[in-house]
């Protein structure tokens, strides 16, 4: 390896050593309470090497959503890549996700609170990683409505809101610990009845079998 491969490695590892600084510190004191000097603490570096990959806060805060929920797209991406089954899809996306909020509280706390109190994020962070990431389940249900799976009168707008409403809630309550009860599995089972069992065409079941 070079020099210049090292040195590269050395900085992809610091950034993302601040981007998980920085979610922990939001999580804990929220975004406008917490403080450059914050995160650098958390990261273990000086204050001043923050400013040697972002900008300002807005932008580490920006970074934590591209990065984290980018990397989510990619292992959804992967687990569908040989799934053909609209029921099983959302299965899928619904356990990689819950699974992911329920090991990472930060990450499903920040989410939770800063995607929605921040008014400029919400607006110059529309066309982003998240969009991306939430749109997966319309397109997932488009797909279903092609195979005459899902009832062609689900808008898929409003569905992959409402669905995605749901995990969030889950999320949420997981990020708080309010309840620990429910597994993951369990919770999945739960959240794809609720909803399977109302998208559903008539002649086909929520298991698959016709």
């Amino acid at each position: 390896m070079t020099v210049a491969q090292l040195l590269l490695m050395k900085a992809s590892n610091k950034h993302s050593k601040i981007i998980h600084a920085a979610t922990k510190v939001f999580a804990k004191k929220g975004f406008f309470n917490a403080r450059i000097s914050d995160i650098a603490k958390e990261a273990k570096v000086a204050d001043g090497t923050i400013y040697l990959y972002f900008n300002n806060k807005f932008d580490i805060l920006i970074s934590v959503f591209e990065e984290e929920i980018g990397n989510l797209i990619e292992q959804v991406k992967k687990l569908l890549a040989d799934e053909k089954d609209p029921r099983k899809m959302l299965e899928i996306f619904a356990t990689k996700h819950l699974t992911v909020m329920k090991k990472n509280r930060n990450l499903a706390e920040v989410i939770q609170i800063e995607l929605r109190q921040s008014a400029k994020l919400i607006k110059e962070y529309r066309n982003n990683k998240f969009s991306e990431y939430v749109d997966m389940i319309s397109t997932i249900i488009k797909i279903g409505q092609e195979q005459n799976i899902y009832r062609s009168t689900i808008r898929p707008g409003i569905a992959k809101r409402a669905f995605f409403g749901a995990l969030d809630e889950i999320s949420r309550v997981w990020a708080l610990s309010l309840e620990t009860e429910y597994s993951v599995e369990e919770t999945i089972d739960q959240v794809l009845e609720i909803f399977l069992s109302g998208m559903l065409e008539p002649n086909a079941s929520a298991s698959g079998k016709n």
